[in-house]
Formats: structure tokens, C-alpha cells, sequence
């Protein structure tokens, strides 16, 4: 006889078909939480970018993990261009920015480990943005717009 499943075990299907975009804080961007690490390790979300966005110098304090699922995007450091299929690595400290390309919107899934301080043309941080402030963003977006907060994501 097996043991019954505890329920952190269990599988928690997320179904992103079923969320709307949540839009940020700037034009052109827009998500759908996916999960938010526990002890404030990091989130996964879909990316939603318009064309022309820039994503403005940026440092990860952890590793980020994006896969392009459709649109492309510019590397602005190296001039590489990512289509749909094209995986990004960017290890704790890498500094880039980049911009979405073409006609149709980026949409990135994106795995990102602790956060992300956004930086002066000089290096200064201009802005700090940790997993809880996004797990919070998400919570409050929930709240003012009547749509149910779903706790299995933290």
C-alpha cells in the first residue's frame, strides 16, 4: 500500500489560458504570475512585451532563465537577436538591456532567482524590485480589480 500524498506534494497546474495580462507599472508591459518562490527566492511569470519596448540597464541579483515563446528581442550589448524558440541565461550580476523587435509583442517565459536593480547610465540603482514586491504588485492588482488572488502561486 503507498502513502497518501501530502498536498505540498501534489501538482499545481497553473492555467495562464485562463488569466488576463496584468499590466506594470510601465507602457508596453504586461504579465501572468506563474509562481512566486517561497522565502522570496525569485518568480516565474509570461512576459508580455509590446513592439519598441525597451527593457532599461538592468543587474539580476540571481540567475534569470528566458525562453523567447514568440516575438523577438535585440540584446543591446551584443546586438543578438532572439526569435521564438531562443533561450537567454544571464547569471547573478549580469547587467544588459534589450528591446522587443519587430511587429508583433515578445512573449518571454521567464525564470528569475532573487532581484532585479535597475541602473543609472553611470551604474547607480535607481530602483530595486525584490520577489515580494512583485508578489505584492500581484496581490493589490488582484484586489482593485475583483479577480480572485491565487494563493497556490506563493
Amino acid at each position: 500500500m503507498s502513502p497518501t500524498p501530502s498536498s505540498s506534494y501534489a501538482s499545481q497546474p497553473v492555467l495562464a489560458e485562463r488569466m488576463p495580462w496584468i499590466p506594470m507599472t510601465s507602457p508596453g508591459l504586461s504579465f501572468k504570475p506563474l509562481r512566486f518562490f517561497k522565502d522570496g527566492g525569485g518568480w516565474m511569470y509570461l512576459f508580455r512585451l509590446e513592439p519598441g519596448t525597451v527593457i532599461p540597464l538592468h543587474r539580476h541579483t540571481g540567475e534569470s532563465h528566458a525562453f523567447n515563446l514568440s516575438g523577438t528581442r535585440e540584446l543591446l550589448d551584443t546586438g543578438e537577436v532572439i526569435g521564438p524558440g531562443g533561450y537567454v541565461y544571464e547569471p547573478a550580476g549580469n547587467v544588459d538591456s534589450w528591446r522587443v523587435t519587430g511587429t508583433e509583442p515578445l512573449v518571454l517565459l521567464i525564470n528569475t532567482r532573487g532581484g532585479v536593480e535597475y541602473l543609472t547610465a553611470d551604474g547607480q540603482v535607481s530602483r530595486h524590485v525584490t520577489p515580494a514586491d512583485r508578489l505584492e504588485f500581484y496581490r493589490k492588482w488582484c484586489e482593485a480589480n475583483g479577480q480572485a488572488f491565487l494563493a497556490t502561486l506563493e
